[in-house]
């Protein structure tokens, strides 16, 4: 009787044709060729143009509208050619980026060439400064959400939080007559229900997502009827903050077109992006950071090596709730100057999006910020221009990009393994 030998008893896994990147390939070949059908061949032969500054008339790049549109949506084929052949994933991200750009510029050519006499041209500048100002409270969004889910904790309620924020820092800083005060408000808005969020998910284990559920609902229903009962009747009293002012960072806000968009703006713009780099070290780089992750991947092995797995989860559920309530602060002492409700209108949701898109990652989490802010700032750019597509598809264009971006561009991602999972320490 022979015995099999360990060789015979390997079975080589079969490697897979259709990968992502061949799949997701496809898909840009595909959009890329509708890209050139449609947009090419709706474009007209006026020159659409890129400005440079804030002035229509300064410097610009300029591309005929037709040749633009149909260059472009090749540029994107080729891209999604290149993903199908190669299919090499260190390279997908690259040609992935190319080739969304590419679809974009193929669509603004159309869009600019086409639109009223005098409106031929887009504004580099204020668009990217508009996109970094859509963009702050889904960055401080998904902050909040990552630092409670790489604990173990999901936050559905960073909506519920940002608008508690938005709250607290109109109420706080016009009772207080300071920006800064209506700050610290926003931040102790977004505690509140942080404090909630974990003090129900931890001690009680109540269902996750459903309890963030409840908690936005609790946030929408509340801060409504203290509005209705306290700012509404008197707005001087207790509706009319103080708003934050412009700062900008000497030398390094004159760099052109970069400079003015992110090295000029209000003090929420700069802490955003400071609060990017500290997660990340803080999280990759620092003892803090790996007992966080520690708790969120496997929370039983990190109590077995003396960390403390429910005191971890408080504390950073708590921190993300004050980092979503400085968000929240953004829309009444950076944007709007006052509190009406419904006014964060969903974005703690797109920044949930986000924190997927951007893979559990703080960078990722950023980019994926600025891609949904830039589809705001773009629909609202088009509506300006008197764009041929109706206002409602427009108004849809930052949640139409939350869907894609989620359903069909992230691919398969894996959130921490203890994830929404509580802890019962035995």
């Amino acid at each position: 009787m022979t015995s099999a030998t360990v060789d015979e008893l390997i079975v080589a896994e079969p490697v897979r044709f259709w990968t992502r990147s061949r799949k997701v390939g496809v898909g840009l070949v595909v959009v890329g060729v509708v890209a050139a059908l449609v947009f090419g061949q709706l474009a007209s032969s006026t020159k659409a143009r890129f400005t440079l500054t804030d002035d229509p008339a300064g410097a610009a790049l300029s591309i005929n509208g037709t040749v633009g549109a149909y260059l472009f949506a090749i540029i994107a084929a080729a891209a999604g050619l290149t993903m199908v052949v190669m299919s090499r994933e260190q390279w997908f991200s690259w040609l992935l980026g190319i080739g969304i750009v590419s679809v974009v510029i193929s669509f603004l050519c159309w869009q600019i060439s086409v639109a009223p006499t005098g409106n031929n041209f887009m504004p580099v500048v204020d668009v990217m400064r508009g996109t970094f100002i859509f963009a702050i409270p889904l960055i401080f969004g998904a902050l909040a959400g990552l630092l409670g889910e790489r604990a173990g904790v999901i936050n559905v309620a960073i909506e519920g939080q940002l608008t508690a924020g938005a709250f607290g820092g109109a109420l706080v800083g016009t009772i207080a007559g300071s920006a800064w005060a209506g700050l610290l408000g926003g931040i102790i808005g977004g505690v509140v229900i942080g404090v909630l969020l974990a003090w129900f998910a931890i001690r009680f284990t109540v269902d996750q997502v459903v309890l963030g559920v409840v908690l936005n609902l609790f946030a929408l229903g509340l801060t409504g009827f203290l509005y209705e009962q306290i700012m509404r009747p008197n707005s001087k009293a207790y509706n009319q903050p103080p708003s934050f002012g412009t700062w900008k960072i000497p030398l390094l806000d004159k760099i052109p077109v970069f400079g003015e968009a992110v090295f000029t703006g209000t003090i929420f713009l700069f802490l955003s992006l400071i609060l990017v780099v500290v997660v990340h070290i803080g999280l990759f780089h620092t003892r803090w950071g790996l007992r966080t992750r520690a708790v969120g991947e496997h929370p039983t092995a990190a109590d077995t090596v003396g960390i403390r797995v429910l005191g971890r989860r408080y504390a950073n559920v708590i921190i993300a709730g004050g980092v979503a309530g400085i968000g929240g602060a953004f829309f009444t002492l950076g944007l709007v100057g006052q509190f009406t409700k419904g006014m964060v209108s969903g974005k703690g949701f797109i920044a949930l999006a986000a924190l997927v898109f951007g893979r559990w990652t703080p960078t990722g989490a950023l980019l994926a910020a600025l891609f949904f802010g830039f589809s705001d700032k773009l629909a609202q750019y088009l509506a300006g221009i008197r764009s041929p597509i109706p206002s409602d598809f427009l108004n849809m264009l930052p949640y139409l990009a939350t869907i894609l971006a989620v359903a069909g561009l992230v691919g398969r991602v894996r959130a921490p393994a203890a994830d929404g999972k509580p802890y019962l320490k035995g």
